[in-house]
Order: C-alpha cells, then sequence, then structure tokens
C-alpha cells in the first residue's frame, strides 16, 4: 500500500528557496504521477506541479511557472519539489498525492479538477507547512 509523507517546509524569507520531498514507502513512485498541490490561507486548495509515470513530463501552475521544478530521484522513492523566489502568496500548506493510473492511460500528468469537481490523484500525503514572511 503506498504511503507518502511531506518533508521540507518551514519559515523562509521572500525571494529565498526551500526544497520539499515527497518520500513513498509500500509501493515504487515510478509507477506514479505525483502532483503538488497547495493551499493558503482562505483558499481552495490548489494544483501547482506534476510529474507524469511515463516520460518524466511536467506540468506547472501558471503562477509558479519558472519559479518551482519538479522531479523524481527513483533510487530514492522520492519526489522533490525545488521552490525558488519565493513570494508571500506561496505560504500555505503543501500535499504531494500520487496517481495511479497515469501509466495506463500514457499521458501528460494531470492538475486541473475532473468535470466532476475532483483531482484524480488516489493517494494523499499528510502536508508540510511552508511560510514566506519576513
Amino acid at each position: 500500500q503506498l504511503q507518502l509523507v511531506e518533508s521540507g517546509g518551514g519559515l523562509v524569507q521572500p525571494g529565498g528557496s526551500l526544497r520539499l520531498s515527497c518520500a513513498a514507502s509500500g509501493v515504487s513512485l515510478q509507477y506514479y504521477a505525483i502532483g503538488w498541490f497547495r493551499q493558503a490561507p482562505g483558499k481552495e486548495r490548489e494544483g501547482i506541479s506534476c510529474i507524469s509515470a511515463p516520460g518524466d513530463g511536467t506540468d506547472y501552475a501558471v503562477s509558479v511557472k519558472g519559479r518551482f521544478t519538479i522531479a523524481r530521484d527513483n533510487a530514492k522513492n522520492t519526489v522533490y519539489l525545488q521552490m525558488n523566489s519565493l513570494k508571500p502568496e506561496d505560504t500555505g500548506v503543501y500535499f504531494c498525492a500520487a496517481d495511479a493510473d497515469n501509466l495506463v492511460r500514457g499521458s501528460l500528468c494531470v492538475l486541473p479538477k475532473t468535470a466532476s469537481g475532483e483531482y484524480v490523484y488516489d493517494y494523499w500525503g499528510q502536508g508540510t507547512q511552508v511560510t514566506v514572511s519576513s
């Protein structure tokens, strides 16, 4: 059974950097698309980045494109989110999640919700707090 644990969050000043980790146990992450999501105070949860199971294709929300980078390390069974040039509006709880069906679909990972209003991801971590403040 797949379990995900996020780490690397904390307090950072505007313009600083953090690297979040999503570590898996039970199942190899190479068979799953992995998404990073965040929920800021007073806002709905949003997808910010994902990496596909086939071909390591990636996608990013417009708000983080050019500043954040998602990557896999299959040897460590971990997916990372490198966050640079952080802004106060990046503050929130960051979650990683796994989509078990992406490899079968053979398509790019999916950040938006489906037409029914749900994300396609099946497994979720507990989240890690990121606070960007001076």
